[in-house]
Parts: C-alpha cells; sequence; structure tokens
C-alpha cells in the first residue's frame, strides 16, 4: 500500500462513524497532526483495521497529535435534521472543539460541514490522507466504546456485535423486543416496526 498524504501544517481531518446503523448517535472526529513529530505508521481506512490494531493506534493518536476532538450528534438529532445533516454537524463540531484552531479541513466523503474555514472533501480520504484517517479510527473507536455502553443498558439487542449496524441479529432482535430509545426511528426499518 502507498504511504497515506501527509496534509499540509495547519490542515486538520474529519471523517464521521456511524452513518449505516439503526441505533446510537453519529459520532465524527477531527485530527491535527504534530509536524514537528515523525508519522505515525500504521494509519488507514478504520474499517480495513483489526479492532486491536484501531485501539492502539487511537492511544497513539491522542498522545502524538498536536490536536484531536470527538464530537456527537444524537439519534434525536439525526431523526429530526436526517443523517447526512447530523453527520455534518457532528463534524462541525468536532472541528470547533479542536484546541488548536486549524488554518483549512480536508474531510472524508463528498460533502463538506459549514465550517469558518476553508474545507474540501476528499472521497474516500481515510484511505489516502493520513490525518483523515486518524479522524476514522478516532471516531470508530469511540462509537464502538459508546454501543458497548448502550448494550449494558440494553442487553437485548447485541449492539456489543452489530454495534448497531442493520444484521440479520439486529433485525431479529428489533423484531423480537421493537425499538428502543436508541434506534433511530427515521430510518425505514425502525420505523416499519415502531408502528406495529
Amino acid at each position: 500500500m502507498s504511504a497515506l498524504t501527509i496534509p499540509p501544517a495547519g490542515v486538520c481531518g474529519v471523517d464521521e462513524a456511524g452513518r449505516g446503523p439503526l441505533a446510537g448517535p453519529v459520532v465524527a472526529a477531527a485530527v491535527l497532526l504534530d509536524p514537528a513529530r515523525p508519522p505515525i505508521t500504521g494509519l488507514n481506512d478504520s474499517k480495513k483495521l483489526s479492532e486491536k490494531k484501531r485501539l492502539a493506534l487511537a492511544d497513539a493518536i491522542r498522545e502524538q497529535a498536536l490536536a484531536w476532538a470527538v464530537a456527537e450528534a444524537s439519534v434525536e438529532e439525526i431523526d429530526r435534521l436526517n443523517i447526512l445533516q447530523a453527520s455534518l454537524l457532528a463534524m462541525l463540531r468536532a472541528v470547533e472543539q479542536l484546541a488548536v484552531r486549524p488554518e483549512a479541513a480536508w474531510v472524508d466523503g463528498n460533502r463538506c460541514p459549514a465550517l469558518a474555514m476553508p474545507v474540501e472533501a476528499i472521497v474516500q480520504g481515510d484511505g489516502k490522507v493520513a490525518s483523515i484517517a486518524a479522524a476514522s479510527i478516532l471516531a470508530k473507536t469511540w462509537r464502538d466504546a459508546q454501543m458497548r455502553e448502550l448494550h449494558r443498558e440494553f442487553p437485548m439487542y447485541g449492539f456489543d456485535r452489530h454495534m448497531g449496524y442493520p444484521t440479520r441479529a439486529h433485525f431479529a432482535a428489533l423484531q423480537a423486543h421493537g425499538p428502543c430509545l436508541h434506534h433511530r426511528r427515521s430510518f425505514a426499518p425502525v420505523a416499519q416496526l415502531a408502528l406495529l
């Protein structure tokens, strides 16, 4: 695999996790890498890494980045705004929470949040740009931890295994128990069951 692009100093990477699930928040992260430090080795799209590797890299990112932040949009916001707008809102919140203000942002995907700085969308950026890959890892590990917490409260859904994604086991649990307050009622499979 070719090395990931290191963005210019002052440019943060932004990515989200959790657009597809039927339950739980959508989480975004923003990462400003430290140009004075060596590159963090092993960064990649979080979906291409094992859980063990993601967790180890998340620790390294939090320790070595110049600044990082994680933010969410809630299930209520997802249902009220739609998942795209909620994802962009979470990204905006993550960038605004950075302890060091970036000069610009590179965002994974093809849509940009309304930031008060130059912003560029990069399709499949989490596999191309180091800071976006770092953001994808922080967002994914943070959201997975959130879903494991929800599992403790609602073990019947198996959130600790599928993280809220629409798996066969999740559909079976929804059929058996109906949706809980953490399910996205604006998503068709949940909305249909909520009407039963």
